[in-house]
């Protein structure tokens, strides 16, 4: 068990719980990482709704609504497409807030314009609205998904206890 991600993980579910909120992710680069981080935590069915896994762009529009222009115009590691994720989790579940990630996690896919390491993630609340972070990562696949993983829960520390 990485101890850093139960420790970050353990702690949301406290402020979750007290706040009597619920969570859903939306995961598509990370695979379904940051959901794992957070039901690795007893009690975690307290305040983890669900989460959804969309690593095809079938599945993002399918599951979250994402629109197919989003994808063809902006591409799937975007701001715009990491935006209709994290509001498609939120209308897809009964969570109060929620977590969207997606990005180039490598050692291939990537371009120029969006090298391996670019990675998008998205925070929500049904309250205080949502907020997008473009990062560019280092490392090598595993580094990269896993930095993602910390900062999508460092984030979202940030959000619920603004």
């Amino acid at each position: 068990m990485d101890h850093e991600l139960f420790t970050l993980a353990q702690c949301l579910g406290q402020a979750l719980q007290a706040q009597q909120k619920m969570l859903v992710t939306a995961e598509s680069c990370t695979g379904g990482w940051v959901a794992q981080a957070l039901t690795d935590v007893i009690g975690s069915s307290l305040w983890f709704d669900r989460g959804f896994v969309t690593y095809s762009n079938a599945a993002k529009i399918q599951m979250l609504d994402v629109k197919p222009e989003t994808l063809e115009h902006y591409g799937a590691v975007s701001r715009q497409t990491v935006t209709e994720m994290v509001k498609g989790a939120l209308f897809h579940s009964d969570a109060d807030v929620a977590i969207a990630v997606t990005g180039i996690a490598g050692p291939g896919g990537g371009t120029e314009e969006k090298p391996v390491g670019t990675v998008f993630i998205a925070w929500a609340s049904k309250v205080a609205g949502y907020k997008v972070l473009q990062q560019s990562l280092s490392g090598d696949r595993q580094e990269i998904r896993r930095q993602t993983v910390i900062i999508a829960l460092k984030g979202l520390a940030d959000l619920i206890n603004d």
